[in-house]
């Protein structure tokens, strides 16, 4: 059975609350559904971010192609990546200030981190 969830949350701008009322945010899990993924892509344009997540199954070191399955497309505005983006940096932050630093490697010629 599905349980629900209530935060509570500062105003949203915009509305015609008084500057001290704070909004309810409750968090309806019953239709959620929790996946794994061990490789995470991102693309984007003008008006959308969209993130693919997805599993490598590749067991085997020094394989010359590698498929990966996808699983999951989500899509966002670029606020919404955004206010994701600055979430994402500050749970990082909580975590390597209790667990220590975690180092991404490099592949050669590659400008991003290993996914």
């Amino acid at each position: 059975m599905a349980k629900d969830r209530e935060m509570e949350g500062t105003p949203i701008r915009g509305t015609a609350a008084p500057a001290d009322a704070q909004l309810r945010i409750k968090w309806d899990d019953s239709n959620m559904r929790s996946v794994y993924a061990n490789v995470c892509n991102v693309a984007g344009t003008r008006e959308e971010i969209v993130l693919l997540f997805g599993m490598n199954q590749a067991w085997h070191a020094g394989q010359k192609e590698v498929t990966v399955q996808l699983s999951d497309r989500i899509v966002l505005s670029p606020f919404a990546a955004k206010r994701l983006a600055v979430l994402l940096n500050n749970v990082m932050r909580d975590y390597e200030s209790r667990f220590g630093a975690l180092e991404l490697e490099l592949r050669r010629g590659a400008e991003s981190p290993v996914q």
